[in-house]
């Protein structure tokens, strides 16, 4: 995920995000892409709306244009009723909609999701599905990492297994489990790797 965000220079291989080189046109894909990731990138002292405004400014947005999707996006987080309140006395499900909230401002092709619903509470976690399926209903792309195998079974249409560091195995969940025999995706890594996902973590 650094290096198709453009925060670590690829040492070998080739990869292209929206028809940009990741090591030519980083500059370029940066303002294509939108970034949620795993530690909360909000500033605690500012209220979630100032946070807004102030990513909305950061994308060179217009004030009519963050109000529009701000507002929309404020409402499809359930955060209508805190934004204006400081960041600080959010709590840490609170602060993790806000994050993707401002990943998805400037409205990007692609979407990276580091570990997106880590620490929510399930009906958080439950908004933030939603809001993914919709994201790639309107024809854009998730890129999800996760520890959670039935995120992954009910999110992805493609999911990659990796395991210290290399893609051992790749396909649509149904394939994957049906390939190995099993009954769901957190078998199919078990069977892959020979230990379970806690131990993983």
């Amino acid at each position: 995920m650094n290096v198709l965000t453009g925060h670590v220079r690829p040492t070998s291989g080739r990869a292209t995000i929206l028809g940009h080189d990741v090591a030519i046109d980083v500059s370029k894909i940066k303002g294509l892409i939108g970034v949620c990731p795993q530690e909360t990138a909000v500033y605690y002292h500012l209220t979630g709306w100032e946070n807004i405004e102030l990513f909305g400014d950061l994308h060179l947005l217009s004030r009519e244009v963050v109000e529009t999707r701000g507002g929309e996006l404020v409402r499809k987080m359930s955060l209508e009723h805190d934004i204006r309140r400081k960041v600080a006395k959010y709590s840490g499900g609170m602060k993790r909609r806000l994050s993707l909230i401002l990943a998805l401002i400037h409205d990007p092709g692609m979407v990276f999701l580091d570990e997106p619903t880590v620490g929510m509470d399930p009906q958080s976690r439950r908004v933030v599905w939603d809001l993914v399926r919709e994201l790639n209903m309107t024809g854009k792309t998730v890129f999800l990492t996760t520890h959670y195998m039935e995120e992954a079974e009910e999110l992805c249409d493609r999911v990659g297994v990796i395991d210290y560091g290399r893609v051992i195995a790749l396909g649509a969940p149904r394939e994957l489990i049906a390939g190995r025999g099993v009954r769901n995706l957190e078998e199919v890594f078990i069977a892959l790797t020979g230990r379970g996902i806690r131990e993983e973590i």
